[in-house]
């Protein structure tokens, strides 16, 4: 399958410049995730790579020819709107094979093809009904069947399961990541759902304002996030992020909060060691922490403020200082505090991420 080149892109709408020096690689046969908020530039960079925008400047390669002129058509891609972008006077089986014609391939390849799409996608059932007898469900499945059947090497999905319900949408991410796993091709993925990204992706890109904040693993992204903005975007409840200053003591490190209580940091690896008196920001995942128990070392003792339960989970915020964090806990002993209760919390020193308060960097 094709890899997928992004060189030094730039995108410039008037005197606004959406995405400037963007350089990415796609892998063959890798599902790469653009991920970002509303705005970051991530369906601007899905739609060049389509040919339905123009590049300002830069290079776009697909299995290392230059595409970035040609038409749509000819670049050898399939894409999966938002959408659906369904005919409704034709039947599923007619959205399937239209465009398979206009290639001028024999009655029964496209029979073959339409017919492969359907039994992959459990749909056979369903070719003679009208996109406006389906489920949201079924017409996404017949949308993503009608770019599976154009037999290409590289496949585009611009946010194709922010119409549908919670549950499906959790049945529809396993499927396109059952489909990708059956057909190997190259497939990058547009959306703001983090969920999606890190359970479908085997790569993430995190943009926001145009710019990659950081490519990798969902499981890199997660445990190592380059700068505050991917530490906060990533991770539901989000990171806890603490202000604090560096301190060094015969080699020991740790951060000062401002009321003075302190986070050791010894197992904390360093990239670029904190200078004394730096400032600097701890970021702490909610459910990393120990609740009613000292694991390890006790960080803090701190009353709750509230409690969110969801059933098989639950969030106790926590107050330090004027601010909250949230610390993932079991729901029965959620249920257990009120609010104003102090509550025992632990964290693995080796679990804290650092960053630098000046530039946001992970140090």
């Amino acid at each position: 399958m094709p890899t997928v080149e992004f060189r030094d892109i730039t995108k410039i709408y008037g005197t606004l410049k959406v995405i400037e020096g963007l350089n990415l690689t796609v892998e063959d046969g890798e599902f790469v995730v653009l991920l970002g908020p509303s705005g970051c530039g991530k369906t601007t960079l899905l739609n060049m790579l389509a040919g339905l925008q123009e590049v300002t400047a830069g290079t776009i390669l697909i299995d290392g020819a230059d595409v970035t002129d040609r038409d749509p058509k000819d670049r050898g891609l399939a894409m999966v709107f938002q959408s659906y972008a369904l005919y409704p006077t034709k039947t599923v089986r007619g959205n399937l094979k239209f465009g398979l014609a206009a290639q001028k391939l024999r009655r029964d390849e496209i029979q073959r093809r339409v017919g492969w799409a359907a039994d992959l996608l459990q749909i056979s059932a369903l070719m003679d009904r009208k996109p406006a007898q389906l489920s949201g469900g079924q017409r996404q499945r017949v949308a993503i069947g009608r770019a599976l059947v154009k037999n290409v090497g590289v496949f585009l999905f611009d946010e194709p399961l922010s119409n549908l319900d919670a549950k499906l949408r959790t049945e529809m991410r396993m499927e396109i990541k059952s489909l990708h796993e059956e057909v190997k091709s190259t497939i990058v993925y547009v959306t703001h759902d983090q969920i999606e990204a890190m359970t479908m992706a085997t790569k993430i890109a995190v943009m926001d304002g145009g710019v990659i904040q950081q490519f990798g693993t969902p499981d890199e992204i997660y445990e190592h996030p380059s700068n505050l903005f991917v530490a906060g975007f990533i991770g539901a409840p989000a990171m806890n992020i603490l202000d604090g200053t560096a301190t060094t003591d015969n080699g020991s490190v740790r951060a000062v909060l401002p009321d003075n209580r302190s986070i050791d940091l010894d197992g904390y690896t360093f990239g670029t060691s904190p200078e004394p008196g730096q400032p600097i920001k701890v970021g702490l995942r909610p459910e990393h922490f120990g609740v009613g128990e000292a694991n390890g070392h006790v960080l803090f003792a701190l009353p709750v403020r509230s409690t969110e339960r969801t059933g098989s989970d639950a969030t106790i915020y926590l107050g330090i200082g004027n601010d909250l964090i949230a610390v993932r806990a079991d729901p029965g002993f959620a249920r257990q505090v009120a609010i104003g209760d102090e509550v025992p919390v632990s964290f693995p020193a080796g679990k804290a991420n650092v960053f630098d308060a000046r530039t946001g960097r992970r140090m």
